[in-house]
């Protein structure tokens, strides 16, 4: 165990691994990171579920980045209003995928005073930035875990189990076995930002629905005997805890992307694009691609947030 600032690390290496290894796009420039908050996927190169790509680093510097590129649009994005609907007094949260704790750091100055946040991650370097970067006041634990490994011992004593950007890397399996650990714990949850597939930009192209199509197949891929979610996660989560007894409730939280934020919107064509072109290599996406960052569009891309209580 390694103190951290105050804050505990727990050492253990991580565990298991997400994404597809791919080829960099021609002419995409230079990539970021991973676009889900689970950290490094093991792999040299891979596309993450809302697009990005996942670079294999040691330190997690590059899933670091991407995650700092990306965390003012999760925090414009995210429904506010589930919040209000949290029941009780919220404590102790622990927080799956945590990356660098973006999430925390948006919900917890909406939580009340004297909480304690367990940061969970399978990326000890991402972890240390969480537990670092938390707001003062905040105490804070960190594990290395898999959140398939996750049990109902481990959430004892917790009010409140988050996620961020992560549900679409699971299967439908794996959500009803967790769906079934917050049940037994009486544990609420709040996932939030699950990718949809739903993508609309402005101005259009002819080439958009094609794109569209390809990366949701791609995202829906089987990876090592397990079939991701992808865009179905939102709602086989919001069924899984439905029936485990929870009372659920689901907003929409899209992506609002355009040319007043042009790195992050730049980085994520290039991964969308390029997860794409893995599905689909008859696409001439290449020209897409050029076209698409020489005047970036309007882009909504679809997320929901899931919220689901035990009374």
């Amino acid at each position: 165990m390694t103190e951290v600032h105050g804050k505990i690390e727990n050492e253990t290496p991580p565990v298991g691994g997400t994404g597809r290894t791919g080829g960099p796009l021609p002419g995409a420039g230079p990539r970021v990171g991973p676009f889900s908050e689970t950290g490094p996927s093991g792999h040299t190169e891979a596309h993450g579920a809302d697009g990005a790509t996942i670079s294999d680093d040691d330190t997690g510097e590059f899933s670091a980045a991407w995650l700092s590129l990306r965390e003012p649009a999760d925090a414009a994005a995210r429904a506010l209003d589930l919040v209000d609907l949290l029941p009780g007094t919220v404590r102790t949260v622990r927080d799956l995928g945590c990356g660098t704790g973006s999430l925390g750091r948006w919900l917890s100055p909406r939580l009340g005073s004297g909480q304690h946040w367990i940061m969970t991650d399978r990326d000890p370097a991402l972890l240390l930035r969480a537990a670092a970067g938390m707001p003062d006041g905040v105490t804070v634990s960190t594990q290395c875990l898999d959140v398939a490994d996750l049990t109902p011992a481990d959430l004892a004593g917790t009010d409140l189990v988050t996620c961020s950007a992560l549900l679409d890397l699971l299967t439908a399996e794996e959500v009803a076995r967790l769906a079934g650990v917050c049940a037994e714990a009486r544990v609420s949850v709040l996932f939030t930002l699950s990718v949809t597939g739903e993508v609309q930009l402005a101005p259009q192209d002819p080439l958009d629905a094609e794109v569209v199509a390809a990366f949701n197949a791609h995202q829906r891929r089987v990876i090592d005997g397990r079939r991701l979610l992808g865009p179905d996660a939102p709602d086989v989560a919001a069924e899984a805890f439905t029936k485990v007894g929870a009372a659920v409730t689901v907003r929409p939280s899209p992506w609002r992307l355009g040319p007043a934020l042009p790195a992050l919107t730049g980085e994520w064509l290039r991964g969308w694009v390029g997860a794409a072109a893995e599905e689909r290599p008859d696409l001439p996406v290449g020209e897409y691609l050029d076209r698409r960052l020489a005047a970036l569009p309007h882009a909504s891309v679809g997320h929901k947030d899931v919220l689901a209580i035990f009374e």
